[in-house]
């Protein structure tokens, strides 16, 4: 089976700082990297990378020609990415002494995609193939309402998090994929917490204090292998594209957890995005070496 995903590419500017700058602080940066970013883009390379299928629906400049290579190079498919007369997407982040981050975002080309591109792409899929969209492109509700009528599945990463692009989105979403932040922030928009909305599987990740999918048969937690933390953005994406790309390949629930909660493990221990997530190979030997990790499952 085959992973579409709709998804933002962005070139990251990475500033190591001591601490997150406050307000109207300047602050002198102690090291900078560039290198490919963006919520769409570290998904489909932790697809790729954990030996699943994906092609990627999205746009870049013309300046972004080698992050396009970057994701190529990783085995992600790119014949329905555009390039277009605009500026590539670009954040800049800044990453603290512990690990944590602060991210500018300046959308570009990922807001520019068109209903045509989207169509062409999804022409060739298949029932049971998956769709995965979250809020750093245009048209993510178009999408989604296209590939529900092929019959696919469809993943929604609800980050950035806008509520009302994830109203809009629950009757056409398979997984909900949001982090804790953002579970609270869809909890106070929809007066419900996210156990009882109206979807077949919703994935909270917690950071360090692990992750809990839900479904109508009840919760699956799984615990945070203990690490030492250097960067963790791209951390959520890592774990939600280890996760769907073990899915789509008939991997179960548990199993891809476990891979999934890995995989985190390992990108959060380097500097930087999407050069961090682990190839599949890294992943296994992890878990060989780490072969204690709590899952608990409640059925309801």
């Amino acid at each position: 089976m085959t992973i579409y995903n709709l998804g933002s590419i962005n070139i990251d500017h990475v500033y190591r700082v001591n601490h997150l700058p406050q307000p109207g602080e300047t602050l002198a940066a102690k090291a900078h990297d560039s290198g490919l970013g963006g919520k769409g883009a570290n998904q489909s390379v932790a697809i790729a990378r954990a030996g699943g299928k994906v092609i990627h629906i999205g746009a870049i400049g013309h300046d972004g020609a080698w992050v396009g290579a970057i994701m190529a190079d990783a085995g992600v498919n790119m014949a329905h990415v555009s390039t277009l007369d605009m500026p590539t997407g670009h954040a800049i982040i800044c990453v603290d002494n512990a690990g944590e981050n602060a991210i500018i975002l300046y959308s570009s080309a990922n807001l520019a995609l068109t209903k045509f591109q989207i169509d062409k792409a999804l022409n060739t899929a298949k029932t049971d193939d998956w769709l995965l969209v979250q809020n750093e492109t245009n048209l993510c509700v178009y999408a989604a309402k296209v590939a529900k009528s092929k019959g696919m599945r469809v993943a929604y990463a609800a980050a950035p998090f806008d509520a009302k692009v994830s109203a809009e989105m629950i009757p056409f979403t398979d997984i909900m994929a949001l982090n804790a932040i953002e579970a609270a922030q869809l909890s106070k928009a929809m007066g419900v917490d996210p156990d009882v909305l109206p979807l077949a599987q919703t994935l909270v990740t917690r950071g360090g204090d692990g992750a809990t999918l839900i479904t109508a048969q009840g919760t699956i937690s799984c615990a945070a292998f203990r690490v030492d933390p250097v960067d963790t953005t791209g951390a959520g994406d890592t774990f939600l594209g280890y996760f769907l790309g073990h899915i789509d390949m008939g991997t179960d629930t548990k199993t891809a957890l476990r891979f999934a909660t890995a995989a985190a493990a390992l990108q959060i221990g380097k500097l930087g995005t999407a050069s961090a997530i682990p190839i599949a190979s890294d992943v296994k030997d992890f878990l060989q070496n780490h072969k204690i990790l709590e899952i608990t499952e409640v059925n309801v």
